[in-house]
């Protein structure tokens, strides 16, 4: 059943999500395109969202770009906060794990708007938070490694159901298909596929690093976006691995942008 008009969130928080579906897609864009170069032997290097947000302050206007960011990735961080909090948006209703999903998604993207402002105040955008060091941590707490496990588990589940949502199209439930016409559908479709499975794939990659280091007691197993990528480095595959996942978080950037225009929120 759709929300009553007394209980709909503010037309603002809509405007907020949208925002940050754009600033979203420029953080992933930048992932992709940076890890593509380095698949291409065209320089590039592995980074992670904070190592995007880095790249973007050392463009010509870039810390008028990184406040632009800022302001998107707070705005994304409201929005998935106020409709774990509420459990609906103007358009349409949540389940259970969706609010859950939205609480994670939240808090994360949060964390991510701290890191683009200390970027800006010339604090470097939270060096201190590696996942070697938070692991390494963890790990001598009284159950440690279980803990660690637990929150891999939950990566390699999460990684699943992104992988999932993208090839069975659980995505285009939450976009506005009827208003698309044929020349957008079919491509926002297509990236919307291949950029869910590029990032359920390195979600799962990380979860398996963390189960790893949980296994063998060593924190520099664990690895974040950029480690996972540069494992797709080195693996077997090498470049050809990295290149089809660098393209699909480009594509899932690209998909990112479109989906700020027809996302019900």
């Amino acid at each position: 059943m759709g929300a009553t008009a007394t209980t709909r969130p503010p037309v603002a928080v809509g405007w907020f999500g949208r925002a940050g579906l754009v600033a979203r897609g420029v953080v992933y864009a930048i992932v992709g395109v940076l890890a593509l170069k380095l698949a291409l032997g065209d320089g590039g290097k592995t980074t992670n969202q904070q190592g995007a947000l880095k790249t973007v302050a050392q463009q010509p206007f870039g810390k008028f770009l990184l406040i632009a960011l800022a302001i998107g990735l707070g705005g994304y961080a409201i929005w998935r906060l106020t409709r774990a909090a509420l459990g609906h948006g103007r358009e349409e209703s949540d389940s259970g794990f969706d609010r859950v999903s939205a609480l994670v998604s939240g808090i994360g993207y949060g964390a991510l708007c701290v890191t683009a402002i200390a970027i800006l105040a010339g604090a470097g955008g939270g060096g201190s938070s590696s996942p070697k060091k938070a692991t390494g941590g963890v790990l001598d707490w009284p159950a440690g490694p279980v803990l660690v496990a637990i929150v891999g588990g939950i990566f390699i589940g999460v990684g699943l159901y992104q992988v999932y949502k993208g090839l069975a199209g659980k995505f285009l439930e939450t976009s506005k298909t009827h208003e698309m016409p044929d020349a957008v559908e079919m491509p926002f479709t297509a990236l919307g596929v291949l950029g869910h499975v590029a990032r359920g794939a390195v979600f799962t990659l990380i979860g398996y690093f963390l189960i790893k280091a949980a296994i063998d007691y060593d924190p520099k197993e664990a690895v974040s976006l950029d480690g996972a990528l540069a494992k797709l480095a080195n693996s077997a595959g090498g470049p050809l691995v990295l290149g089809a996942v660098a393209v699909g978080l480009l594509g899932f950037g690209l998909y990112s942008f479109m989906d700020a225009r027809y996302r019900r929120v």
